[in-house]
């Protein structure tokens, strides 16, 4: 087994959790039919490929480094122009958030994805199109260990300003039940049914979450010489 590790970061990101016309939240975190869809992405799969289903076998667990602050775009959309007929529309965003996901799966196929996001054969977007990420996707990858053991020793990935004055922060960690199989779970309408614009649908997975303790290791030291580069 093979655990695939990937930053994601972005100025705006988006993992629906309510998806009405006028009404469309976010997870707190990347949820896993993003990420999957993500890596469909990034292999060339169409919405109605046939081997998206596959991908819902992969272990996934999502770190949150720095947790993102809720922005609600508020929107009016004419959808009757000849009539004047025009409808609200409020949709959330995760702000300045960064997460580390740990994708466990067998060793093929954790290479294949790997080669794909750096490489990728669509545009790749967290949640949204728009959202695209913040650079290129960082990845490493892990011999012989689960998601959950890597997220507990993977350094802290939150931007310097963030760390800044902080000795240690406690990450939640929201993983697939399985790689937390004594811990108390919980059911989401998460797993990839299927994308097809026609008729897209998700069905459930159990989920459950623990926190993992991180430490700064680039130091916490705020002092500042504002005089140091005066010559």
């Amino acid at each position: 087994m093979k655990t695939l590790v990937i930053r994601l970061t972005s100025p705006l990101q988006s993992y629906g959790n309510e998806a009405t016309f006028n009404r469309r939240t976010s997870y707190h975190y990347p949820s896993k039919s993003a990420i999957l869809g993500m890596l469909a992405a990034a292999l060339g799969y169409r919405r109605d490929d046939s081997r998206i289903s596959a991908l819902n076998k992969l272990q996934v667990a999502v770190r949150i480094d720095q947790p993102g602050q809720t922005l609600t775009d508020f929107q009016i959309i004419e959808y009757d122009r000849a009539h004047h007929k025009r409808s609200l529309s409020y949709r959330d965003y995760l702000q300045d958030a960064i997460f580390v996901v740990a994708i466990g799966g067998d060793d093929e196929q954790i290479e294949q994805v790997d080669i794909a996001l750096h490489h990728p054969q669509f545009q790749l977007f967290l949640g949204r199109r728009a959202n695209v990420p913040a650079g290129p996707i960082i990845t490493k990858v892990f011999e012989n260990e689960d998601p959950i053991a890597v997220l507990k020793k993977y350094d802290w990935q939150a931007a310097e300003w963030y760390r800044r004055s902080k000795e240690s922060y406690s990450a939640e960690v929201i993983a697939d039940a399985d790689l937390l199989p004594d811990r108390m779970s919980a059911l989401i309408k998460d797993s990839i049914g299927s994308f097809s614009q026609n008729h897209r649908w998700h069905s459930y997975r159990a989920v459950t979450s623990i926190h993992v303790n991180l430490r700064n290791e680039h130091g916490n030291d705020t002092d500042h010489d504002i005089m140091a580069n005066v010559h």
